[in-house]
């Protein structure tokens, strides 16, 4: 009798540890799902802000293959810029691995030069600034303050180094900025806008064709 209580007691103990461990299962069965989703919408993200804002130091070969075949990993041109805009892609950077960029939402880039001068292959080769193309700038109307009437910035046409040829305000000077040809996508204006969502980027020009002037 006492071994069936026992057995009785026993088979009843398990039978409530399996229900009490039912919802640490599910949500151990759940969670790498939600895991992968939340690292899919991550690298969503991240690929939306590399195409928008990681830029090819000035002087690059404008083929981007071309550029990473060229590029040796040295370092040379991150060590001689005086700001540290230069950042060199990771692990993450695939067959770019060592290859230098700029991301303009942190560090832009000044035009020095510095740069392309201490480039020992052709990846970088020295040019004279106003013929520098690292992309061209681009307004979202819909957010940047002055052309939602949410009150007067100018921080981005003040800090261009290529003045009214690249950035400069609507007529009558209403504060609200104006991309121009003369753009080099050095991404100074990226760097210093104050709103939040950075409504002003740079794109290549190529992909700039054809889009409205400053959307």
């Amino acid at each position: 009798m006492k071994r069936r209580r026992f057995l009785r007691a026993l088979t009843a103990g398990m039978a409530l540890l399996g229900v009490a461990a039912l919802p640490f299962g599910i949500a151990r069965l759940l969670a790498p799902a939600e895991g992968k989703r939340t690292t899919r919408r991550i690298d969503i993200s991240a690929k939306i802000s590399a195409r928008r804002n990681h830029l090819l130091p000035p002087g690059a070969l404008k083929d981007e293959s071309a550029f990473t075949a060229a590029c040796i990993g040295c370092g040379l041109c991150g060590e001689v810029c005086p700001p540290r805009c230069i950042k060199f892609h990771k692990r993450g950077g695939g067959g770019k691995v060592n290859t230098p960029y700029i991301d303009p939402t942190e560090k832009a880039c000044i035009l020095c030069d510095k740069c392309m001068q201490a480039c020992p292959t052709e990846a970088l080769t020295v040019t004279r600034r106003r013929e520098i193309d690292m992309g061209i700038a681009r307004i979202d109307r819909t957010a940047c303050y002055p052309w939602v009437d949410r009150g007067i910035c100018g921080a981005c046409v003040s800090i261009c180094p290529e003045g009214k040829s690249a950035i400069a305000y609507k007529q009558w000077n209403q504060y609200k900025p104006v991309i121009k040809d003369g753009c080099v996508g050095c991404g100074l204006c990226v760097e210093v806008c104050p709103h939040p969502s950075v409504p002003i980027w740079i794109v290549d020009r190529q992909d700039a064709t054809g889009l409205k002037q400053g959307v």
